[in-house]
C-alpha cells in the first residue's frame, strides 16, 4: 500500500514538473505562435497610375511580407484607364499577388484634360509587349472600395498615393467623414523643395489633376510627400545596369524592359540614358524603416489657375519666420527632406531577385 502511494506521489510530482517546465520545442513554438499572431500587417491601399516607376513599387509592397495590399486602385495619369489597370494586373501577377485591382477615374477631377505624355512609352511599360493579364479588375468602383474598406478597419489603412489623386478627391467628395479616419496619407507627388518635370515648378502627378491635389492638401489629413527633390544619382538606374537586368530574367528582365521607354525619352530630351525611380523611393519611405530620415511640416497651397504656376504646391514650413508673416491653421502636409538613397539600389536589388 505504501509503495503505491509513493508511486502515485511520484507520478504526480512528474506531471507537474513537466506542466511547469515543458517541453523547450513546446514551448518555443507556442511563443512563435503568439508573436506571429499579435504582429498584424500594414494595410495598405496603393493609388496608381501604373507606368514603370509605378511597377516598381508595386512589387515593393507585393514582396514586403509586413504588408498586406488590400487593394490597388488605378486611374488615368500616364496612361489611359483600361492599359493602367492592365500594367497594375501583370505587375502584381509577376511579384506572385492576387491583391485585388479596381478601376476608378478615367478622367481628370473637373474633366478639364492637361496636355501630358508618358515618358515610359505608349503603353506605359516601355511598348515591349510585357502586358498580358489572367486576372481582370474587380466590378467594385476604386472610390467605393476606398470608402468601404476605410469604414471595415477605422484608422488602421495607409493609403499611398503614386499618382494623380483623382480617386482620393472623388472618395473625399463622396464620403469627407470616413476619408478622414484613414490612418496616413503617402503621396509620391511635389517638387518637394526643388523644380518640377511636367513645368518649371510643376511635378507630373500633380500637374495632371492639380485641382484633386487641392481637395487632398486642403483637407487636413495627414500626409507625408516624398517630391523629385528626393531623387538622386544613387537611386537612378543607369543603361548598363538596365542591360544586366534583362540578362537576370524574371522581375529583373520585367523591370528593364519596363523602364526601356525611360531611358529612350532621356537619351532625346536630356541628353543621357538614366531613369529615376520616383514611385519606387516613395515606396521606400513607406516600406522600410529609416529610409526617410527627416520630414518638414508644412501648409500647402496648390495652384489651379490656368497660367504658368499651374500645379506648383507652394510649401509654407511651419515655425518659419516669412517676413509677410503669414501662418496657417494647419501644418498637415509632411514634405520628405532627407532619405538614405543610397542603400535604394542594393535593397531594391534583394527584392527582384526574391
Amino acid at each position: 500500500m505504501v509503495k503505491k502511494i509513493i508511486a502515485l506521489f511520484l507520478a504526480v510530482l512528474c506531471v507537474f514538473a513537466v506542466g511547469c517546465t515543458g517541453n523547450p520545442r513546446e514551448k518555443s513554438s507556442s511563443l512563435d505562435v503568439k508573436n506571429t499572431s499579435n504582429t498584424e500587417k500594414r494595410k495598405l491601399i496603393i493609388d496608381t497610375d501604373t507606368a514603370g516607376d509605378d511597377a516598381v513599387a508595386l512589387i515593393m509592397a507585393a514582396k514586403d511580407k509586413n504588408v498586406d495590399i488590400l487593394g490597388v486602385t488605378v486611374s488615368a495619369g500616364n496612361v489611359k484607364l483600361n492599359q493602367a489597370v492592365d500594367n497594375a494586373l501583370m505587375t502584381l501577377e509577376i511579384a506572385g499577388s492576387n491583391a485585388p485591382v479596381y478601376k476608378g477615374a478615367y478622367k481628370t477631377y473637373n474633366g478639364k484634360e492637361r496636355k501630358t505624355f508618358s515618358v515610359f512609352g505608349k503603353d506605359g511599360m516601355g511598348d515591349q509587349g510585357l502586358i498580358h493579364p489572367k486576372r481582370k479588375a474587380e466590378k467594385k468602383s476604386a472610390v467605393d472600395f476606398i470608402i468601404d474598406t476605410v469604414k471595415a478597419y477605422p484608422g488602421e489603412v495607409e493609403i499611398v498615393a503614386l499618382g494623380p489623386v483623382t480617386n482620393l478627391a472623388l472618395a473625399f467628395d463622396k464620403d469627407k467623414k470616413t476619408m478622414k479616419r484613414v490612418k496616413k496619407y503617402w503621396s509620391m507627388g511635389t517638387c518637394g523643395f526643388g523644380k518640377g518635370n511636367a513645368s518649371p515648378v510643376a511635378e507630373f502627378n500633380v500637374y495632371h489633376d492639380a485641382p484633386a491635389y487641392k481637395v487632398l492638401a486642403e483637407s487636413g489629413v495627414p500626409i507625408t510627400a516624398i517630391g523629385l527633390d528626393m531623387l538622386s544619382e544613387d537611386s537612378q538606374f543607369t543603361k548598363k545596369e538596365l542591360d544586366e537586368y534583362k540578362k537576370k530574367g524574371g522581375l529583373f528582365e520585367f523591370v528593364a524592359k519596363a523602364y526601356s521607354g525611360l531611358l529612350a525619352f532621356n537619351k532625346e530630351a536630356r541628353g543621357a540614358e538614366f531613369g529615376d525611380i520616383p514611385d519606387g523611393e516613395a515606396m521606400a519611405c513607406v516600406l522600410w524603416d529609416g529610409y526617410l530620415k527627416e520630414t518638414k511640416p508644412c501648409h500647402a497651397s496648390v495652384m489651379t489657375e490656368n497660367n504658368d504656376a499651374y500645379g506648383q504646391v507652394i510649401l509654407f514650413q511651419k515655425d518659419y519666420g516669412y517676413d509677410s508673416g503669414i501662418k496657417f491653421k494647419e501644418y498637415n502636409f509632411n514634405v520628405a527632406y532627407k532619405t538614405d538613397s543610397k542603400v535604394f539600389k542594393e535593397k531594391l536589388e534583394d527584392i527582384l531577385s526574391k
